[in-house]
């Protein structure tokens, strides 16, 4: 298997940083998984299809897979189904989430258990179903996208039930990282500051708030999908082989004011 050839499984890859991630690693020798939620009202997912069809312009073996990983199960049978059809998995990149701006008092419990369930628990499952794969790969490497909101807290931008989600993720991953670290598996975290939203994607922020964001931010501007991607590239590379446990911040220094 030459140096380039692995399969990667990237969740949450319709737009965003998890389309840029899909547009790095797409590359001859790549099997790309890419997985998205499946359109409204179980439609299809246009904006999947599109990062999959560029994925393929690039030279990638890559085929889209739709699971609501917040589901129970959803996680078990997304993995089952990459390794049915590709026939091996060695790399994950666990980026489907939201954010929820509700503070504490307004958010619903119900929301907090949502994202509990999609982002810490989907992580959970993806990489529980995924350790023999990752574990017997010459390249097993996990990234999780976690985000700002898990450290640092300005009054106006809160976002607990987030915040919350993304830290038990960090934690899970630090834990896994210590459990693989003998398998030569690294698992590390990729924190986000302020990221720029597709046109047509969700936003949790309008543009008066966004500005401010951007004022916020030691470096002057919000990250680029691509900002994000280009670290997660680096850590899933041969370049990152003795990093792990570690929880990267790519937010323009927003974590030093």
């Amino acid at each position: 298997m030459a140096e380039q050839e692995r399969t990667i499984l990237v969740t949450g890859a319709s737009s965003g940083i998890g389309a840029a991630v899909c547009r790095r690693l797409a590359a001859p020798g790549v099997r790309l998984a890419a997985h998205a939620r499946l359109g409204e009202d179980s439609g299809d997912n246009p904006a999947l299809r599109q990062v999959v069809a560029e994925a393929r312009e690039r030279g990638a073996d890559a085929h889209a897979f739709h699971a609501d990983l917040a589901a129970t199960g959803a996680g078990d049978a997304l993995i089952t189904d990459v390794v049915a059809h590709f026939g091996d998995l060695d790399q994950i990149v666990s980026n489907a989430g939201f954010a929820n701006r509700q503070i504490v008092g307004d958010a619903a419990r119900a929301e907090l258990d949502r994202a509990m369930a999609l982002m810490t628990g989907g992580f959970f499952d993806l990489t529980s179903a995924a350790l023999p794969m990752i574990k017997a790969s010459r390249v097993g490497a996990v990234v999780a996208i976690s985000s700002f909101v898990a450290h640092v807290f300005p009054k106006d931008h809160l976002f607990p039930t987030t915040a919350a989600a993304k830290g038990g993720l960090e934690a899970i991953a630090k834990a896994l990282a210590v459990q693989l670290a003998g398998d030569g598996v690294t698992v590390n975290c990729v924190a986000p500051g302020f990221t720029r939203k597709d046109p047509t994607g969700h936003s949790s922020m309008n543009e008066q708030a966004w500005k401010a964001a951007a004022d916020a931010t030691p470096m002057g501007r919000i990250a680029e999908p691509d900002d994000i991607a280009a670290t997660v590239e680096f850590l899933l590379g041969p370049g990152a082989r003795h990093i792990t446990g570690q929880t990267i911040a790519v937010d323009g220094g927003l974590g030093l004011v």
